[in-house]
């Protein structure tokens, strides 16, 4: 069965980076469509970006910040996060989809990990 567990959150002053990690299990990621996604307090989920064999989408709030990755060995995801602000701060996940549009704007996102916690102090 497919499961998703993010890390690599923690907490960190504007302007810091972090590196997030989605390590896959019972899944092999490497021809499929992953994304990233946050979610802060009274907000809804928020896409980030979205890979799938290379190709890749940003969301325009984190366009030229983060950075989404893949490594098929360790079949893991990244998001490498720049140049934080503190709107940053929220519950990051990771998650799949098996078919259609891979965007994070797309529905059809799931198989979600616990989250990894993210905060930006100013």
């Amino acid at each position: 069965q497919v499961q998703l567990k993010e890390s690599g959150g923690g907490s960190v002053q504007a302007g810091g980076s972090l590196r997030l990690s989605c390590l896959a299990s019972g899944y092999t990621i490497s021809n499929e469509c992953m994304g990233w996604f946050r979610q802060a307090p009274g907000k809804e989920r928020e896409g980030l970006a979205s890979i799938l064999m290379g190709s890749i989408n940003y969301a325009d709030s984190v366009k030229g910040r983060f950075t989404i990755s893949q490594d098929n060995v360790k079949n893991t995801v990244y998001l490498q996060m720049n140049s934080l602000k503190p709107e940053d701060t929220a519950m990051y996940y990771c998650g799949t989809k098996r078919s259609g549009l891979c965007s994070p704007r797309s529905e059809g996102f799931g198989y979600w990990g616990q989250g990894t916690q993210v905060t930006v102090s100013s």
